[in-house]
């Protein structure tokens, strides 16, 4: 059978300078290395036994309806505004329109070079491609907002970084790639006609009950607030949350130096480029609100009156450490049992977190003990744990289902870091297999599976991986 994807292009049909229109840059030999069957029967996708999927989703050839382009967008890199960023290695195919009636884009990430390059080869190494495909639909299984992964391709080219490493795609499929930083790069050009038609098709696309640009802030910040305490909850730290990687959609965008925390600590930093720990784990929750700060400074001269908008959207903003703490609550007291979290039930929590931090114990594996009694093995001084147990037992008291809670909320697998990193290098090495090995136990990770405690360990000291490098 031919591949059909129902192409329904809206972003394309925006004016030119919202982006270059561009087809991707064929490759030497494309080879398949995975295809994500069940996302591509949501998205309406038929013929997915097509034997062109490799060379399809390598770039090679282009599907029919697909409105090839590389999109324009401005951005906070570590606090620093760089006016014009863009697709410097992605080129969107187009949109589809699912079975369940949810818009996703199609984007193709290694796919050559575009006039965003900025000196770029365009391409992506094999290494990030695997990463961003396990870590992403690992995120998906959590129930964590997230883009989701397509398709994996061997190039068959080699990409030269600090050496020669094999070449390949991915293909990401997200709600949209619109964010904080497409909204800023045409405030900074004080273009208020593409500001104005953007804000419109955002609305429209994601947010259909907004009321205007501040509805549409105030819905983003909803989303965003939900999402970092998401992130939080399973010990994940994006690395990079710069406003260029903040998807107005609530999903999280961009797989580059992220990892789950092992042991906990919450100055966590694994960013090879974070020497001064920006985006530690601790630090999501204010970074989030300092980058909302920045799309309503880009939103601000859309509105009529201009010190009234500032006074609003202060407002909006400021009010989102609230939101990001009562939706903490709620995903850490879930984590300890409590359904029905009290405002008091934050210092229960806290003390938790303190005496993990001081007692070197893992993040996920503990909490995803607690209901077996077995947690207090996860810390250096057991004691510490029961100290804290005690008036944790008497809070239960008034949470009948706890245990099925705790199983609910504490996953028993994440994609940790070292089994991650091991991955690459088999694959890099020619073997597959653990990549489809980790897949298949993390597309269930609420599950006890035996068989596979091995993927649950803590990192022996050799194989702790301290930084994580972005993709490019």
């Amino acid at each position: 059978m031919t591949l059909t994807i129902p192409f329904d292009n809206s972003y394309a049909a925006l004016p030119d300078g919202f982006f270059t229109r561009q087809a991707p840059t064929p490759v030497a030999a494309p080879e398949l290395i995975v295809f994500n069957h069940a996302l591509a029967a949501e998205m309406g996708m038929t013929g997915t036994d097509d034997p062109r999927l490799a060379a399809i989703f390598a770039g090679n050839e282009l599907p029919d309806g697909a409105a090839p382009l590389a999109q324009l967008y401005a951005g906070h890199q570590f606090g620093q505004f760089n006016p014009q960023l863009g697709d410097g290695r992605a080129i969107l195919l187009g949109e589809t329109v699912g079975r369940d009636g949810l818009r996703r884009d199609i984007q193709l990430k290694g796919s050559g070079r575009t006039p965003y390059s900025r000196g770029g080869d365009g391409r992506a190494w094999l290494g990030p491609v695997l990463r961003e495909y396990l870590v992403s639909e690992a995120m998906h299984a959590l129930g964590v907002p997230t883009t989701r992964a397509l398709a994996a391709v061997r190039t068959g080219e080699p990409v030269y970084r600090e050496g020669a490493l094999p070449g390949a795609v991915l293909t990401r499929v997200a709600s949209s790639h619109l964010r904080v930083g497409t909204f800023q790069v045409f405030a900074a050009r004080q273009d208020i006609t593409a500001l104005r038609e953007l804000t419109e098709h955002a609305i429209a696309r994601h947010y259909p009950d907004a009321d205007g640009p501040r509805g549409l802030l105030q819905a983003v910040i909803a989303a965003q607030a939900d999402l970092v305490a998401q992130w939080m909850s399973v010990g994940f730290i994006h690395g990079v949350m710069n406003t260029d990687n903040c998807a107005i959609s609530g999903e999280t965008i961009d797989y580059g130096p992220c990892a789950f925390m092992d042991v906990y600590d919450p100055d966590t930093v694994f960013s090879s480029i974070d020497r001064r720990g920006r985006y530690a784990y601790a630090n999501q929750a204010d970074i989030i609100i300092w980058n909302m700060a920045q799309l309503a400074t880009a939103l601000v001269p859309l509105m009529p009156d201009t010190d009234a908008a500032v006074k609003g959207f202060t407002e909006d903003v400021q009010a989102m450490a609230t939101q990001i703490r009562t939706a903490w609550l709620a995903r850490f007291a879930a984590k300890i049992g409590i359904a029905t979290p009290r405002p008091e039930d934050a210092a229960l929590i806290g003390s938790l977190l303190t005496a993990m931090d001081e007692n070197q114990a893992d993040f996920t594996n503990t909490f995803r003990a607690l209901p077996t009694g077995k947690a207090r093995d996860q810390f250096t001084d057991p004691t510490a744990f029961d100290l804290w147990a005690e008036g944790w037992m008497q809070r239960l008291e008034a949470e009948p289902e706890a245990e099925k809670t705790m199983r609910a909320a504490n996953p028993a697998f994440i994609p940790r870091n070292h089994r991650v990193e091991q991955m690459i290098e088999a694959a890099v090495a020619g073997d597959d297999a653990p990549f489809h090995r980790m897949l298949e136990v993390l597309s269930r990770p609420y599950e006890d599976q035996p068989e596979a405690e091995d993927l649950a360990r803590t990192p022996l000291p050799a194989e702790v991986v301290p930084a994580t490098f972005c993709g490019t």
